[in-house]
């Protein structure tokens, strides 16, 4: 809604222009960057020393995520004024960064569960105001906190939103949503919730390719239906039959995929369809909407072009649970040495770094990462990464070759 909140008791506009430029001017305070915007006016380029900085030209915060900041601290700022003693709680994590989830806490908002127990929900009360984070909230949820009379302010991503439109969509024509992402990943719950509550679809998560063509060739071949189903326990709808429900499918994705992944995901399943029904059925049978997100794409893009730039490694900073950064970490680990930190004090020493391994789902310790004499470092971040850390990120490599940034910038 333009208003940012939906309202049981009264709407209530957190986007009046008096709220916005305090609630934009606290949000520069704690988020941006001079270092940052200067660098990137000046092509994206710092050096100094043996030292060269290069940043993707897209990274960091999307506008989702700057309008979902955005709205959670307008909605404390405006019930602080207008109604001081009403709990403001958040479901989960306002976007997937811990820093900012910090700041979001510091404000005196309370966390609770993305998917509320019964003794979180005992506790909310008529009036209460509970802020949807960006990758929304499944039906299931928003209808019992609308039940209680709670206040909602909505931050949901336009993009996230586009998705579920077309999952509901599919449900309407008894199509199977066929869901390339994360089957445990926020968004991609919010999205499952909707393909099952407006009409008589199904749905199913597949993550890789293997399990695509695992899918595929269960359309192609059929299969052992009770291996399927353990396959793929918890990644899709109550009442799924493989043997039913894979006439007619139609592919979605979390928006923050790989798009060259979700291509993938969709071209394989429409061959299998097409030689299972004929290429004059495949519309009965199939269907695909492209929903990844435009930020994801971007950041995507302009690291692929810095990655043809030769460079020593590459810095990627975000949280560990992103996944557009996640997928980031991939394409440049691809190409050459990457590490992926949440933030600058991960960069222990010059002779010890502390990365996310997405292959061990932990942190990992790298010895002599950072090599002497003269070298590149490329720097990209994730769409919920705020400028700040990656200005943490920049001054901390200068400063591990003893160069000092504020002096570098005041010649």
């Amino acid at each position: 809604m333009v208003t940012g909140v939906s309202a049981n008791p009264q709407k209530i506009n957190l986007r009046r222009p008096d709220i916005m430029e305090a609630v934009q001017a606290q949000v520069l305070t704690h988020y941006r960057s001079e270092l940052v915007e200067r660098i990137r006016a000046g092509g994206g380029v710092l050096s100094a020393g043996e030292l060269t900085v290069k940043l993707a030209k897209e990274f960091g915060f999307c506008y989702g995520v700057e309008r979902a900041i955005d709205l959670a601290y307008a909605a404390k700022k405006y019930f602080s004024e207008v109604s001081p003693h009403t709990p403001i709680y958040l479901l989960g994590e306002i976007i997937h960064n811990p820093e900012v989830n910090d700041q979001i806490s510091n404000l005196g908002i309370q966390i609770i569960s993305p998917k509320p127990t019964d003794e979180e929900l005992s506790l909310l009360q008529s009036g209460d105001a509970v802020i949807i984070p960006a990758f929304g909230t499944e039906v299931g949820t928003r209808k019992k906190l609308e039940a209680k009379g709670c206040r909602l302010v909505d931050t949901t991503c336009g993009d996230v939103m586009s998705v579920w439109k077309r999952v509901r969509q599919y449900s309407k024509e008894s199509v199977t949503s066929i869901i390339h992402g994360k089957a445990k990943h926020e968004e991609t719950k919010a999205t499952t919730s909707q393909a099952r509550a407006y009409g008589s679809g199904h749905y199913l998560v597949v993550f890789t390719l293997a399990e695509t063509d695992y899918v595929c060739d269960y359309i192609l071949n059929g299969g052992d239906k009770e291996e399927f189903l353990e396959k793929f326990k918890g990644a899709y709808s109550a009442g799924f039959d493989p043997d039913l429900h894979l006439q007619a499918v139609g592919v979605a994705n979390q928006t923050t995929m790989l798009r060259g992944e979700t291509e993938e995901v969709q071209r394989r399943f429409k061959a299998a369809m097409a030689k299972k029904h004929g290429e004059a059925e495949l519309d009965k049978h199939f269907r695909f909407f492209d929903t990844i997100c435009g930020a994801t794409q971007d950041r995507q893009d302009a690291l692929e072009k810095l990655l043809v730039e030769p460079m020593n490694l590459l810095i990627v900073i975000g949280g560990y649970n992103s996944s557009n950064t996640s997928h980031l970490a991939e394409m440049g680990e691809a190409k050459l040495p990457t590490y992926f930190i949440k933030n600058a004090g991960k960069m222990a020493s010059d002779k010890l770094i502390v990365h996310y391994n997405q292959h061990l789902h932990k942190e990992v310790e790298t010895a002599d990462w950072l090599p002497s004499g003269k070298i590149t470092v490329g720097i990209t971040a994730g769409a919920s990464c705020p400028n700040n850390l990656i200005e943490d990120t920049i001054r901390r490599l200068f400063e591990l070759r003893g160069i000092s940034v504020q002096e570098l910038l005041a010649n």
